[in-house]
């Protein structure tokens, strides 16, 4: 059965410790790390996760708290894993220039800069289907302040699990046309209380709750005042954490 396990489930302030967006989704066949924070390499070490079992990289937007971590891991395959065979790394427009920017501005010297395996960037634009490391991978623009767009997901393993992953984003109701009948919706949760009109809040998920029609939904990219509220009735994650798919 597919699973989720959540390496980082913190927002860009690391509100009560937790690191930042990192989501690996392990299929039947292989894994999609979703989102990779700048401690990415933290939560996979943490999970006891063998770093070079990842097949590919789906990002929402290039925001540094959900793309930072791909140097690290480009860092990890050159010198304390290293990685023979390609790396997929999906997103939207301009993430393969923006990770090599900050790839070589975090390691100028060229031994850094030595790549000995191949990396194959997929463009990703809204309302596009692809098969990314055999899952099927829809995408749809969500409302967000982001640079070309954001993007969120719904994902399908090759087992017919299924989930649908917000990104960073105000609520609107595109997740509805995506979140019926899955076995996951993965949404952010930045505040309880409408906060930010690029970020969805705790209030906003619970209006909506009765019209999602999946089978589980689970809070990430959480906020302080979620984190230390004591009145909730929909689940948030926690670093570490694996969610089954239908279980």
């Amino acid at each position: 059965m597919s699973r989720l396990r959540v390496l980082g489930s913190g927002d860009a302030f690391n509100a009560a410790g937790a690191l930042h967006s990192a989501y690996l989704l392990e299929g039947p066949e292989s894994s999609l790390l979703l989102e990779c924070g700048p401690a990415v390499l933290a939560g996979l070490k943490r999970a006891s996760i063998d770093t070079s079992t990842i097949d590919g990289v789906l990002i929402s937007h290039l925001h540094g708290d959900h793309f930072g971590g791909i140097a690290y891991l480009y860092l990890e395959y050159v010198f304390a894993n290293p990685r023979t065979r390609p790396l997929i790394i999906a997103g939207p427009p301009g993430l393969e220039s923006r990770v090599h920017t900050v790839y070589e501005a975090l390691y100028s010297e060229k031994i850094f800069q030595k790549i000995h395996f191949e990396i194959r960037y997929v463009e990703v634009a809204p309302e596009e289907e692809h098969e990314i490391v055999g899952f099927n991978v829809r995408s749809f623009q969500v409302p967000h302040s982001a640079e070309p767009f954001s993007l969120g997901y719904s994902i399908a393993a090759a087992d017919g699990r299924s989930m649908v992953f917000s990104g960073d984003s105000a609520w609107t109701d595109e997740f509805l046309k995506h979140t019926k009948g899955a076995d996951l919706f993965l949404c952010e949760c930045c505040s309880m209380k409408p906060a930010a009109p690029i970020h969805t809040s705790y209030q906003d998920i619970l209006s909506h709750s009765d019209q999602l029609g999946c089978r589980r939904v689970l809070l990430t990219h959480v906020g302080q005042d979620v984190r230390e509220s004591s009145d909730l009735q929909l689940e948030i994650a926690y670093d570490g954490m694996t969610v089954e798919l239908g279980g």
